[in-house]
């Protein structure tokens, strides 16, 4: 996953134990059991019903050291970073009248350092890393957005340095590691939406590397494991 995250707070509660004792584990309209109370229980309920849209339009020139630009539209995300044992219930979703999008038109000319422009788009996203014993995820994410979209038009002249432009769109995000013995994670996405990257890039007289990238991706889903012994 590209290192550029986008990070919101997500609401925290307590999971209620008498309404997950009564649920079983396993079933996606349910909600797992709290366990023993011990450690975090993290219960996150996101929905998003309207449009999420950024613009931005830079032009730099005569610079003499770097030069960065980003741009970026989400929809729901949370990060969850944990050092005991971790429960975790997440339900994350768009719906079908919200637009996500994000336009960026950058020009930099006569950069002596390096000239990064980054794009990103994101309808759902959820990232969970623990360092616990038990490490258990229950993760439902639903993007039905009218259509994630990342426009990423960027021009690059007489740049001493390197220059990389890169453009995404991504429908569900998912990420957990950990190196708990135990491990469970149950995780579903459902990507109803027309993921676009468009990418329109030139790099003249550069004088390092130049690198230029446009992906567009319905879900993805990253989990590792470490091993404990």
């Amino acid at each position: 996953m590209n290192s550029f995250k986008i990070l919101l707070s997500a609401s925290v509660l307590a999971l209620a134990g008498t309404v997950a004792m009564a649920q079983p584990y396993g079933t996606w309209n349910n909600m797992p059991p709290p366990g023993n109370g011990n450690g975090s229980q993290i219960l996150n309920n996101q929905i998003n019903l309207d449009n999420n849209w950024s613009n931005l339009h830079a032009s730099v020139g005569t610079v003499g050291g770097d030069v960065v630009v980003q741009g970026a539209a989400g929809g729901n995300l949370i990060d969850i970073t944990t050092m005991n044992d971790t429960r975790v219930v997440n339900n994350q979703n768009v719906g079908p009248n919200a637009s996500i999008g994000s336009n960026l038109t950058m020009g930099a000319n006569n950069v002596w350092g390096n000239v990064g422009v980054q794009n990103q788009v994101i309808c759902n996203g959820a990232s969970v890393s623990t360092d616990p014993v038990l490490t258990s995820v229950h993760s439902n994410q639903e993007c039905h957005a009218a259509d994630p979209y990342s426009q990423t038009n960027a021009n690059m002249t007489n740049v001493a340095g390197n220059v990389v432009i890169q453009g995404s769109t991504l429908g569900n995000s998912f990420e957990a590691d950990s190196n708990a013995p135990n491990m469970p994670i149950m995780t579903r996405q459902i990507n109803t939406s027309g993921s676009v990257s468009n990418v329109t890039g030139s790099a003249v007289n550069v004088g390092g590397s130049v690198g230029i990238s446009s992906s567009a991706i319905g879900n993805t889903a990253q989990i590792i494991h470490y091993s404990t012994h």
